[in-house]
């Protein structure tokens, strides 16, 4: 069966509740992963310590090939995509091989000027908007895994 798991650490709440709607409607198996400085509730949720990438190698020791990953985290997102899962973002943005190398160019770009004393913009604050995205990508989504499993059947 495929799961989908969740970067817990960052994830909006309406997200979540979102998940846990499409689970109903569409019965794969749903875990969530966060550090011991976030309090979540649910089947099967796994918490990890607060150190540094604890919910990260978490995830990396969880999911498999198929399986659908909600993150933020560009480089963990590099790796899921490595071992052949999906990722996507709470805002709706699919992950691909295509696309990853440009953001993680990106991120370090980022990084790099903000070490130089440099200020970059932060993430908007949350819209309903955002909401809809992520339901309409995540069930473009999950289509597309259940039709590439039914397949390999």
């Amino acid at each position: 069966m495929m799961k989908v798991w969740v970067d817990a650490d960052a994830c909006p709440r309406s997200v979540l509740a979102i998940l846990r709607r499409l689970q109903q409607e569409h019965a794969f198996a749903l875990g969530t992963v966060a550090s011991v400085n976030h309090c979540l509730e649910g089947a099967e949720h796994i918490m990890v310590d607060a150190a540094d990438q604890a919910t990260d190698l978490a995830l990396i020791n969880r999911v498999q090939a198929g399986d659908i990953l909600v993150t933020q985290d560009w480089g963990l997102s590099a790796v899921i995509l490595a071992k052949g899962g999906q990722v996507i973002d709470p805002n709706g943005r699919i992950f691909s091989d295509r696309t990853i190398d440009l953001l993680l160019a990106e991120r370090h770009l980022k990084a790099k000027f903000r070490r130089c004393g440099g200020r970059t913009k932060g993430p908007s604050a949350r819209t309903k908007a955002n909401d809809e995205a992520f339901e309409r990508a995540f069930r473009q989504l999950l289509a597309s895994v259940l039709g590439e499993q039914r397949a390999d059947r």
